[in-house]
């Protein structure tokens, strides 16, 4: 494993995240720091692909989400989405601070 390997790597925000190239341990990390990323640039509605497989990264996804105050709810994505194979997530938006 050379150097490269763990360097960080820029993931665009489009709200269209898949997780497939992530290894499991790496999960928790990616789907915090995209959601919050995200709700910082104004990307208010996300879809997360995980899988079909039997429903293990599924089930890990939806406890970070389910952590994660920012998150307003999330479901299985429509057929044509992915299904139960992608998660559909809202999250608020962040708060604006006013000077006065």
């Amino acid at each position: 494993m050379s150097p490269e390997d763990d360097a960080p790597f820029a993931i665009p925000l489009t709200g269209d995240l898949d997780l497939h190239p992530f290894l499991p341990r790496e999960i928790p990390s990616v789907v915090e720091e995209y959601v919050r990323a995200c709700r910082e640039r104004g990307v208010l509605r996300l879809r997360l692909a995980h899988g079909r497989g039997r429903g293990v990264q599924r089930a890990a996804v939806r406890r970070i989400l389910a952590a994660m105050p920012e998150v307003v709810t999330f479901s299985d994505a429509p057929p044509e989405a992915g299904g139960w194979g992608s998660t559909l997530v809202v999250v608020s938006a962040p708060a604006t601070s006013s000077v006065l």
